[in-house]
Order: structure tokens, then C-alpha cells, then sequence
């Protein structure tokens, strides 16, 4: 064989080789990319989203989509390669989403307690926004609570140091200006018995110089309704602010959304503030492909957004349940809705 048809079969081993390693060879990185898109005024596979029972609700139209990331794992060199370069995905360390200190099992469990929370502060906040009544609940006695073997987990608390508690931000703050020792009442109810006050004394804390009780405390509907929200195979708590506009746009008259297709994120608490999340560029890639046309953005997420946002999507800053309403409502007005 001559020079040159060497040349050309050494260049052809190369390269079959070259590919071969780059289809075969794992490599350290995950990919983040645009993920699934749920509507929270829809169904997905034939179950309702966010479904209302024992209440009168009211016709809902457009769509509240959350948005999710997608997570691609396990990727060789040339699959890696092939997602980078079409734009929409972007390449991280996996032991940034995978520390080697958690096992895979634990991260999913804590990513599905994320999201799982995140629904409950999503009911909460909406109920709250619309006037309805929460109850505060012991969730966990500690061992050394004065509270111990008198109320259980799941327990309502109703009042202490004779203070009415509506959350459980109250529940500490009723304390404030006491001391280890001191002696307060404590109404509360198990189940529908009728309400018993206790006095107990009052615990010691490492992180505060006022007494405690040595309990949990969370806040949950006092509603004669119940809120169920089906959606499997979602991780994290970024869709706290769809579902609770979800639920508002369901119990009140009319389309939040004014019959448009409206997306969004952000993380909610039990008070309507908004959190930023993470992933926002992806989520608005998502949310476009998917025909949104308005974006709801953590006002912490503002300054990524704006820099990423794709052609015909309008961005509206919201930092809480009542500021997303509000611009909404300016929305469907034609009025000038608050902007990254």
C-alpha cells in the first residue's frame, strides 16, 4: 500500500476509534435542560392536577403551567457533546447534584419532601389570601417538652402564655419576654374533643434566652374542604406559586389568567412570599415551547431572566401570592404589569 492509503487507514482507525470512546465513555457531568410542563388547571393522565372537594368552585380557563428542569444522568463524552451544542442545555459536576456524601435514595426522598411541603405551603397561602382560617398543629413533642404525654403529634394548639396563636411563627412569639422555668397555659384540642388548657414549665433552649416548649410546630387548612394535588414523578419546591394560584383561580369567579396561557415558578410559603429558584433559564425555554406567552418570575430570579428570557415571552416580577393576583388581574385589564 502506498504512503497515502496508510495516511487514510490510520485516520479512519483514529477516528472510528475517537468515536467509539466518545459513545462509551461515561463522563462526571449531568445535563440541565427544559423539562415537562404541567398545567395545574388541567388534568395529567385523566387525574386532575389540583382538584377541590366539598366546595363550590368555579370554571377556570387558559392554563397556569409550572415549569420543571429535566436531569439527564449518565451521559457519555459524546452524548454530553451532543445536548451542549444544541443551546438548551447546559452541563454541571454531577457531585453538585449528587454529593458523594448522599446516596441517590436520600436525595430523592429529600426532593420529594421538597415538593411535597411545597404543596402544603401552597395550600395554606392561598387559603390565607382568601380569608380562610388555618390552624396551627403540634407535629413533633420532643423528649424533654414540658408538653410531653399532654398534647400529641397532630394535636391543635389554640392558645399559649394566653396569647391566640394563628401560626406557628406565633406559637414562638408568644413566648418572647420569658424565661426558663416560668410556668404559661397551653389550650389545646386532640381530634374534636372539646378544648383543655394545661400549665406547664417552661423549657430551656442553646439558641434563645426565653423558655420553650419543646414542640414543632405547623400550620394547616381549617377548611371543611379538602385540596388534593396529583402530580408524580416531581421533585423540589419550585411549583409552590402555580399551585397556589391554581387553587385562588378555582374558589374565585372569573380567569385569573383571563383565558391566556400563562407559566411560572417559584418556591411559596406559608405567608404568599415567593422564593427564587434555580434553572429559570431552562424553565422559560420549557415554558415557550409549550406556547406560554406570560412568565411569572421570583423577583430574586429577575436579573437571570431577564438576560435569558427567549423571544415572545413576557416576564412579570412577583414576590408574593398577592403581588402574582394582582398582576394578573393587570393582565387581563390591559394594564402595565410590574417587569424584570
Amino acid at each position: 500500500m502506498t504512503r497515502r492509503t496508510w495516511t487514510l487507514l490510520f485516520s479512519s482507525v483514529l477516528v472510528l476509534v475517537l468515536g467509539l470512546l466518545g459513545a462509551l465513555l461515561p463522563v462526571p457531568y449531568v445535563a440541565l435542560g427544559p423539562g415537562p410542563v404541567y398545567d395545574t388547571l388541567g388534568k395529567v393522565n385523566d387525574t386532575q392536577v389540583v382538584e377541590i372537594g366539598g366546595e363550590n368552585t368555579f370554571p377556570t380557563g387558559g392554563k397556569l403551567s409550572m415549569t420543571t428542569v429535566s436531569l439527564n444522568d449518565g451521559m457519555t463524552l459524546l452524548s454530553a457533546f451532543g445536548l451542549w451544542l444544541s443551546g438548551d442545555y447546559a452541563l454541571a459536576p454531577r457531585e453538585e447534584l449528587f454529593p458523594p456524601e448522599k446516596t441517590k435514595q436520600q436525595i430523592d426522598q429529600e426532593n420529594t419532601k421538597a415538593f411535597q411541603d411545597s404543596q402544603t405551603s401552597a395550600e395554606i397561602a392561598a387559603l390565607r389570601y382568601l380569608k380562610y382560617p388555618v390552624k396551627v398543629l403540634a407535629m413533633k413533642i420532643e423528649d424533654n417538652s414540658a408538653l410531653k404525654g399532654i398534647v400529641e403529634p397532630g394535636d391543635r394548639i389554640i392558645a399559649v402564655n394566653g396569647k391566640p396563636v394563628a401560626t406557628a411563627a406565633e406559637v414562638r412569639a408568644a413566648l418572647e419576654g420569658s424565661k426558663p422555668g416560668e410556668q404559661v397555659d397551653v389550650r389545646y384540642q386532640h381530634n374534636t374533643d372539646p378544648e383543655k388548657t394545661a400549665r406547664v414549665t417552661l423549657g430551656k433552649a442553646e439558641d434563645r434566652p426565653q423558655g420553650v416548649l419543646g414542640v414543632t410546630s405547623a400550620e394547616r387548612p381549617d377548611v371543611p374542604f379538602q385540596i388534593k394535588i396529583a402530580l408524580k414523578d416531581v421533585g423540589g419546591p419550585s411549583a409552590g406559586l402555580m399551585f397556589a394560584l391554581s387553587i385562588v383561580d378555582k374558589l374565585t369567579p372569573g380567569e385569573i389568567n383571563g383565558g391566556q396561557s400563562v407559566a411560572g415558578t417559584g418556591e411559596i410559603d406559608a405567608d404568599g412570599k415567593v422564593g427564587a429558584i434555580g434553572g429559570i433559564p431552562f424553565k422559560m425555554i420549557a415554558a415557550r415551547n409549550q406556547g406560554a406567552s406570560v412568565f411569572l418570575v421570583p423577583e430574586g430570579n429577575c436579573a437571570e431572566a431577564r438576560q435569558r428570557a427567549p423571544e415572545g415571552l413576557k416576564l412579570i416580577k412577583v414576590g408574593t401570592l398577592e403581588q402574582a393576583v394582582n398582576a394578573l388581574e393587570a393582565l387581563r385589564s390591559n394594564q402595565p404589569t410590574p417587569a424584570c
